[in-house]
């Protein structure tokens, strides 16, 4: 079971349904958890082949209505968020430099329905400090957009780890892990996705798209099926209709089964989807 679906099920059993009906305002808690699991992968830093360092303090700014409605339970939802974002950790094999965190803040320009998350590496008083990264706000979080993680490499630490500074390398670049289902550690094609603008690695043999919370990336897009489509990596990689209502089309083509090449278009709905690959 994904750790978006576990999330689901805790919340729903929390203060007696008390969560159901405060979530029916236009925010959702399973969207605000998805905004922090992309936050984590969009500021990953990798320090060497064992630790990739992610954000630990996190804000999610909200419109007055929805944080009027959130607030007297900000300190039981921050607490749950900051679950999420531990167990996520813990199966991308990330790392942290201190206590994790998840406030709940109000955004006056903001309208209802609309967040904005923000993050930052916030060490302990045993950890290393981290370093400057990009201008921060009067909260000393860096400036994020409404409703999405920018992407972009992340900024460095001060002090590395010992042998050197290590660059600061995309998430995309990470060691993916080993088992079954997953492919090879020491290949030499890097492969991605791009959803409006932000990055999504392929490190499984498969890779499935949807808007279903156990999709291996979550599409919010109601012209989407729950599982919608599955991009294969193998020679040469293919994407593959799994049963949609609406369809995929690849390179302008409908289709239900199409090879990708780099720079590949997939349509989903309303939702355009670039196929990426490297060498090296």
């Amino acid at each position: 079971m994904g750790v978006l679906k576990r999330f689901e099920q805790r919340l729903e059993g929390m203060v007696n349904g008390t969560f159901a009906k405060v979530f029916k305002s236009e925010v959702q808690p399973v969207e605000i958890a998805g905004a922090l699991q992309r936050e984590c992968d969009n500021n990953a830093t990798i320090w060497n082949r064992e630790r990739t360092v992610v954000p630990n303090d996190f804000i999610v700014e909200l419109s007055t209505p929805d944080f009027d409605r959130l607030s007297p339970y900000s300190g039981q939802l921050g607490d749950e968020l900051a679950g999420l974002v531990r167990d996520y950790a813990k199966q991308q094999r990330y790392t942290f430099m201190g206590p994790i965190k998840v406030h709940l803040e109000k955004a006056e320009d903001l309208d209802t329905g609309l967040y904005r998350v923000r993050s930052r590496t916030l060490a302990s008083s045993t950890s290393q400090t981290p370093g400057p990264g990009p201008e921060p706000d009067g909260h000393g979080y860096p400036p994020r957009a409404v409703g999405s993680a920018p992407s972009g490499a992340p900024p460095m630490p001060d002090s590395p780890p010992p042998g050197g500074r290590p660059s600061p390398t995309p998430i995309g670049d990470r060691r993916p892990p080993s088992g079954p289902g997953l492919a090879p550690a020491g290949g030499q094609t890097r492969r991605w996705i791009e959803i409006n603008g932000t990055r999504h690695q392929i490190s499984r043999s498969t890779l499935v798209l949807g808007r279903s919370t156990d999709a291996d990336v979550r599409i919010d897009d109601p012209g989407v099926s729950r599982r919608h489509c599955e991009i294969r990596t193998g020679t040469p990689p293919t994407i593959q209709d799994l049963g949609s209502t609406n369809g995929i089309v690849v390179d302008g083509q409908h289709t239900t089964r199409a090879t990708l090449r780099d720079g590949s278009r997939i349509v989903v709905g309303s939702t355009t989807i670039v196929y990426r690959q490297a060498e090296g």
